[in-house]
């Protein structure tokens, strides 16, 4: 007894099976990729947030605004596209950068401003 069926002979110019599937699996990821990159210009800051020009002498030494810091343990350094950077990965480079210090002073939490950010203003510091 054969349980198995023939596949059903398709129209000439009729869509395949797999091109529907295809098509069906297709249209959902292209929908995902375009509300990825439609993704919102400007990150939320933390209220405490300041500003200024960063860069990397030897990590964990710092510039901050012309000025030597230190980078906490544990540093993040966020890039444009909100992922981590590693501080070697920007030794030399002069940055904008938002940032937040730690209880102990050190700088903590920073992130690389796109031209978006960069432009808006900081809310006031009490």
């Amino acid at each position: 007894m054969n349980r198995c069926y023939p596949p059903a002979p398709s129209l000439p110019g009729a869509p395949s099976r797999r091109k529907l599937l295809g098509f069906a699996l297709t249209v959902p990821l292209m929908c995902l990729a375009a509300a990825a990159s439609a993704q919102v210009d400007v990150r939320p800051f933390p209220a405490n947030a300041q500003r200024g020009t960063l860069v990397v002498v030897a990590p964990p030494v710092i510039q901050l605004n012309g000025q030597a810091d230190r980078l906490s343990p544990g540093a993040r350094i966020r890039g444009l596209n909100n992922m981590l950077l590693m501080s070697g990965s920007i030794i030399g480079q002069s940055l904008l950068v938002n940032f937040v210090r730690n209880p102990t002073g050190e700088v903590h939490d920073v992130w690389v401003l796109t031209a978006a950010e960069a432009s808006l203003q900081l809310p006031s510091q009490p």
